[in-house]
C-alpha cells in the first residue's frame, strides 16, 4: 500500500497523519473542505514530492471516487469535530458524519479499497465504567439534547463499516480515539488543551468548565497516527474496533494547574458553568478512560509520552506561534 488518501487531512489529526505517512514512505493525497481544517497544517508538506491536496467538499462524487481509485488504502477522518460545532449545528454534525461515511465506504467497497474510519469515545457516552472497553454497552441521552447527536452519527458510521466488511467483504477498522493532542490543534471548537494554554500565554482568565473534576485522558497525536497506520496494515484488525489513547486520566482542574504552572502564567482559573458555555441542558461525562488491552496485544501500542511532556512540546509550538506576550 503506496499510496494514501487522507480525507480531513488539513485538520490537525489528518495534517499528522500525511506527516507521519509521508515519513513513513507513502505518497499522499488528501482532500479537505476548510470547514474546520487549515491549509497552515499543511503548509509545511505542501511542497513535497509525494504529497498532493484538493481542497473540495467530500460530496463531490466524481471527485471522491477519482481520489479513492487513485489510493491503494484510504484514512477517512472527514468529520464534524468539537463540542462547541456539535451544540451549535448538530444538523451539519449528522449529515457531515453519516453522509460523508456511507459515500466513502460505497466507493471503497467498489474499488476494493481498505479504509480506516475514524470514530470517538463519545459513542460510549453516559457508560459508567472505571475503562471504556470496545465491548461494552453504548448509553447516551435523550434526542432532545443535541449533545448526543455527535455520538448517534458515529455510531451509525460503525454500524455501516461493520455492514461493509460483512455484506460486501470491505477490509476495515474502526479506531475510537479519546481525547487527541499536539500542535497545531485549535481550541476554536471546544479542544480543552489549546484553549486552556493559550489563555495561559495570552494572560486570559483560564476557564474551567463545571467543577473541573471531570476528568479525561490526552493521547499524543503522533501515537494516534501511528496507531493508525500500523492497524490499516495488519490483516487481523479488519472488521474490528479498536480504542486509541492514553492509560492515564487526569481532572480538567488539576490540568488547567499544570498548564499555569508549566506557563508560569499569572492568569487566574475561573469556573464557568456548563449552562453558560454550552447551553441549558448540556451533559457532561464524569470520566473517559479507554481500555487499551485490544489494540495492545493485536500491535503492541503503547504511548510514547506522558501528559507533562506532551504539555512541554504543545506550549513551545504555542510560543513560537501565538504573537502574545509570553508572562
Amino acid at each position: 500500500m503506496n499510496n494514501a488518501l487522507v480525507t480531513g487531512g488539513a485538520g490537525f489529526i489528518g495534517s499528522h497523519l500525511a506527516e507521519t505517512l509521508l515519513h513513513s514512505g507513502y505518497a499522499v493525497q488528501i482532500i479537505d473542505d476548510l470547514s474546520t481544517g487549515s491549509v497552515e497544517n499543511i503548509s509545511h508538506l505542501k511542497h513535497h514530492s509525494r504529497f498532493s491536496y484538493v481542497f473540495d467538499t467530500m460530496m463531490n462524487r466524481p471527485v471522491q471516487l477519482e481520489l479513492i481509485r487513485q489510493a491503494d488504502v484510504v484514512f477517512h477522518l472527514a468529520a464534524a469535530v468539537g463540542v462547541n460545532l456539535i451544540v451549535d449545528d448538530p444538523v451539519k454534525t449528522i449529515e457531515t458524519n453519516i453522509k460523508t461515511t456511507e459515500l466513502v465506504l460505497e466507493y471503497c467497497a467498489r474499488e476494493s479499497k481498505p479504509v480506516l474510519l475514524t470514530s470517538t469515545s463519545e459513542v460510549y457516552g453516559k457508560l459508567a465504567q472505571p475503562k471504556f472497553n470496545e465491548g461494552d454497552d453504548l448509553v447516551l441521552g435523550p434526542t432532545s439534547n443535541s449533545r448526543w447527536c455527535y455520538a448517534a452519527s458515529k455510531i451509525i458510521d460503525e454500524f455501516l463499516a461493520q455492514a461493509y466488511f460483512k455484506d460486501k467483504g470491505l477490509p476495515v477498522v474502526v479506531v475510537r480515539l479519546f481525547n487527541t493532542i499536539g500542535p497545531r490543534q485549535t481550541g476554536r471548537y471546544g479542544m480543552v488543551v489549546p484553549r486552556l494554554v493559550k489563555q495561559a500565554l495570552s494572560g486570559e482568565p483560564i476557564t474551567v468548565y463545571g467543577d473541573g473534576q471531570q476528568s479525561r485522558s490526552f493521547g499524543w497525536v503522533g501515537d494516534v497516527a501511528d496507531a493508525m497506520i500500523r492497524l490499516i496494515g495488519h490483516p487481523q484488525a479488519y472488521g474490528q474496533v479498536f480504542n486509541v489513547g492514553h492509560s492515564d486520566e487526569i481532572p480538567i482542574l488539576q490540568l488547567a494547574q499544570m498548564i499555569k504552572e508549566k506557563t508560569q502564567s499569572s492568569s487566574p482559573i475561573e469556573f464557568v458553568p456548563y449552562d453558560h458555555a454550552y447551553g441549558t441542558g448540556f451533559e457532561d461525562i464524569p470520566r473517559r478512560l479507554p481500555d487499551l488491552k485490544k489494540i495492545q496485544q493485536l500491535i503492541g501500542y503503547q504511548p510514547s509520552l506522558d501528559l507533562p511532556a506532551m504539555l512541554d512540546r504543545i506550549i513551545a509550538f504555542s510560543r513560537q506561534h501565538m504573537e502574545v506576550p509570553v508572562t
